[in-house]
């Protein structure tokens, strides 16, 4: 009998979960010191003055995830059942004047002290969480008659236009394409799959026909070297370009970007594959990219093989959003899409995405350890 290859086993989707997870936020830690170094001696006085920030919020997103993953089911049925309320909740105290906060624009920040959180990040896990509940009481109960449009949307689309009124497209486009994916995975017809993404896109282009911001970010997606666009819009993409140009394909060496000297504006954020391809080269970029396949995959081989329906739908949506956050991240440092504010999992600075995200991954963790063929190897290993 030949031996099993690694991928063909239940346990790799463990290992690869751990492996890539590690890896993305050790790596991501290292980029945050690099890209954002001048800013903060810029801004505070000191080069480490961010990546110590991003350093502490990894001290708590590290236990969290844990505790997530060690989390009975049934407690997380419990919580389930309230996320719809509580996002909603959180993302009304934004708009309250006296403990909102607008950064960059946008008005999403809720000031902790000394810190600044982004609710909408927690309410991106919370409001998958509830729809899976949704589906998974729609799909014990036997009720495949329901009508999954008329039980998500209406929920989905408050939560949209909450954050809207702080002006945030871009976390707005990432839960309507959640929205999508957790559609998809309920397993409706596709057609009206392709409704529901033609009336989601005409509510995007409504969003950025009428604010002429918006509008020239998109239109500087095809020439940001155009006269008209570089020294204003076209800044950012074009730069972000530059320094993935300038990379090679063996990088200018750790540290040595030349773009992040002020050029190339929230380095450490929303560009930091910028640095990552100046600093590292090409081999530096597809690396990224292979761990964050690996991390994707090993999520929707999680849900695949849940037994239970709302640890499938819900590490289905986890899924959904980490990849299209991805692609949007990507998208934007590589002017192939507009430029939407929003960061690459594990890897970019911010503090909210991290605790956010880890909390996320260790539900799916959780899952993988409930599995009945991963959970007795893992004890083995141990």
């Amino acid at each position: 009998m030949r031996p099993q290859s690694f991928l063909s086993k239940p346990i790799s989707s463990y290992y690869l979960l751990l492996g890539s997870t590690a890896a993305l936020t050790v790596l991501g830690l290292v980029m945050v010191l690099s890209a954002s170094s001048i800013h903060s001696l810029e801004t505070s006085g000191s080069s480490f003055a961010i990546v110590l920030r991003q350093f502490l919020f990894l001290i708590l997103a590290v236990p969290l995830g844990f505790l997530a993953s060690r989390l009975p089911l049934a407690r997380w049925r419990s919580v389930a059942k309230y996320s719809l309320l509580g996002s909603v909740a959180i993302l009304l105290v934004v708009q309250i004047p006296s403990v909102g906060h607008t950064v960059n624009g946008n008005r999403n920040w809720i000031g902790v002290g000394s810190a600044m959180i982004q609710p909408s990040e927690f309410a991106k896990f919370f409001m998958i969480l509830w729809a899976g509940y949704i589906l998974s009481k729609r799909e014990r109960n036997g009720e495949t008659h329901t009508n999954v449009i008329a039980l998500l949307v209406p929920s989905f689309v408050v939560v949209m236009v909450l954050i809207m009124l702080g002006s945030d497209l871009g976390t707005t486009v990432v839960f309507a394409a959640i929205l999508v994916g957790l559609l998809f995975v309920s397993g409706i017809p596709f057609r009206h799959i392709v409704f529901a993404s033609i009336v989601g896109l005409a509510f995007v282009a409504t969003m950025i026909v009428t604010v002429p911001n918006r509008m020239r970010r998109l239109l500087v997606v095809l020439h940001p070297f155009s006269p008209e666009y570089y020294k204003f819009t076209g800044w950012q993409p074009a730069h972000s370009i530059m320094g993935l140009a300038s990379g090679g394909f063996f990088g200018v060496g750790l540290g040595a970007s030349r773009q992040k000297w002020g050029n190339l504006a929230e380095a450490h954020t929303d560009f930091i594959f910028s640095v990552i391809g100046e600093e590292l080269g090409l081999f530096g970029t597809l690396g990224v990219l292979l761990l964050l396949a690996a991390l994707i995959f090993s999520i929707f081989r999680i849900a695949i093989r849940a037994p239970d329906p709302m640890v499938r739908y819900t590490c289905a949506g986890i899924g959904c959003w980490i990849a299209v956050q991805t692609v949007l991240n990507l998208g934007s440092a590589t002017s192939v899409l507009p430029v939407v504010g929003v960061t690459l999992p594990l890897v970019s600075y911010g503090g909210s995405s991290l605790l956010a995200t880890f909390l996320a991954l260790g539900f799916v963790l959780g899952a993988a350890l409930r599995d009945p063929a991963i959970a007795p190897a893992v004890k083995r290993a141990r």
